[in-house]
Order: structure tokens, then C-alpha cells, then sequence
């Protein structure tokens, strides 16, 4: 279900696994809990979330007050936050900025509108994968409901394996997953990266290709990401 990632007085962060809901839902059991009792507290609090199909780092709260400044953090887009994807189609382009609205579709998706009065704002680049594949490396400058999914979409690929947007991709998993947070907290900074070929998150991810073209991203807060325009940033 997850893998303790870090430990500390004030948060905990875990590397949540695929198919795994953060809220009880369908019967599932609560995860915040289980990692809760997991480590002998009597509560954590949720500072930011995950679909159930991302795998990836997800950061929890040991008291409300950290969470609310955790998630203000957040809310002020101070947080670096970086993720991986496998998509089965090769995209309009290689690399660049997915920005637009999002308004709610058919049933539980989303689609990307062309206006801008409060886009949803995603950075990318790819590198090959498998044959028919292609690997996504997205920075999100916002944090949307399936903000990811909905922009490579939008590139004309779409996730392997995720049920909404890609339902006739046949996998064991939606592959998406939450690579890496970086953020400071009361005075110190953290950085955490969890690679998904590091553990059993899903086949497609110990491809030896794909372990390749990761292992040229190990370290993507020190890529050059072109600068956001200002009519994003303010």
C-alpha cells in the first residue's frame, strides 16, 4: 500500500503506491490511517493529493498547524513538484508548456478549454521509451484536479493504462507517478525522490529503456525549464 520515505517530527512522507485511494472510498481502507498506525500516531493530516492510479511521493501532516502551513505552501505555488509518465502515442511536440481552463467533461473527466482566466499550467519534456511509447517528465505550476493526464492528452498521447483518458489501454497500471517534492519548511530545505523503476510500481517501469531515459532525469529540478511567461506567473 506504501513505503515510509521520510520520518520526522513535523510530516512523514510516503511513497504511496498505484491503485491505492487516499480517501476511503469503495470499501478501500483509509490510507492516511494505515499510515498512521504504522508509525504509532494518533493522527495525520493530508497536505496535498494524489489520484488513486499515481503512485509516488504524497506528504502528510503530524499536526493540523504543520499541515496548514504545508498547504499554504502549496496553495502559493512554492512547492517544486515533479512527475513520470508513460503515454502510448508520440505527442505533438517534444517538449513544451501545456497551459488552459479545465471544466469538468463526461462523467468523472476533465477536459482543456483554450481560454486562460485560471489555467490549469503543466511543463514537459519526453524521451523514448518503449516502441509506441513515450516517456513524459511534467512540471505542474498548478495543481488541478488530473491537471497531467487531461495535458498530455491534450499533446495528442494519452497515460498507458489510465481508465479515464485512455480506456482501451489495456495495463497493469495507470503509469503515472509523483517523482519528486522539494519545498523548505521553518527553516531547512527538502528534497525527496522516489524512482519508480527503483521499486515494483509496474512492469513498464523496469523496461530497460525506461530506467535509461529516468536516469538522464535523476536529478530534474536542474534542467533547463524555459521561464513561465508573465501573464502565468503575475
Amino acid at each position: 500500500m506504501f513505503d515510509i520515505v521520510f520520518d520526522s517530527p513535523e510530516f512523514v512522507v510516503i511513497n504511496k503506491h498505484p491503485n491505492v485511494s487516499v480517501h476511503k472510498d469503495d470499501g478501500d481502507t483509509m490510507l492516511v490511517a494505515e499510515v498512521a498506525h504504522q508509525l504509532g500516531c494518533d493522527a495525520l493530516f493530508l497536505v496535498h493529493r494524489l489520484d488513486k492510479m499515481t503512485s509516488g511521493i504524497l506528504l502528510l501532516a503530524k499536526t493540523s498547524q504543520v499541515a496548514s502551513e504545508l498547504s499554504a505552501q502549496f496553495a502559493e505555488r512554492k512547492v517544486e513538484k515533479y512527475y513520470l509518465a508513460i503515454a502510448d502515442k508520440k505527442p505533438k511536440k517534444k517538449q513544451g508548456l501545456v497551459s488552459g481552463d479545465m471544466t469538468r467533461s463526461r462523467r468523472s473527466a476533465w477536459k482543456l478549454n483554450p481560454t486562460t482566466e485560471n489555467p490549469a499550467v503543466t511543463q514537459f519534456f519526453t524521451q523514448a521509451a518503449l516502441p509506441g511509447q513515450r516517456l513524459f517528465l511534467c512540471k505542474p505550476y498548478t495543481g488541478k484536479t488530473h491537471q497531467i493526464r487531461v495535458a498530455i492528452k491534450s499533446v495528442g498521447s494519452a497515460i498507458v493504462g489510465d481508465p479515464i483518458y485512455n480506456p482501451s489501454s489495456q495495463s497493469d497500471r495507470g503509469y503515472l507517478h509523483a517523482y519528486c517534492l522539494g519545498f523548505e519548511f521553518r527553516g531547512e530545505n527538502h528534497r525527496f525522490v522516489v524512482n519508480p523503476s527503483s521499486d515494483s510500481l509496474g512492469e513498464l517501469w523496469q523496461a530497460p529503456e525506461v530506467i535509461q531515459a529516468i536516469s538522464q532525469w535523476s536529478e530534474p529540478w536542474a534542467l533547463t525549464w524555459p521561464s513561465l511567461p508573465k501573464s502565468i506567473t503575475g
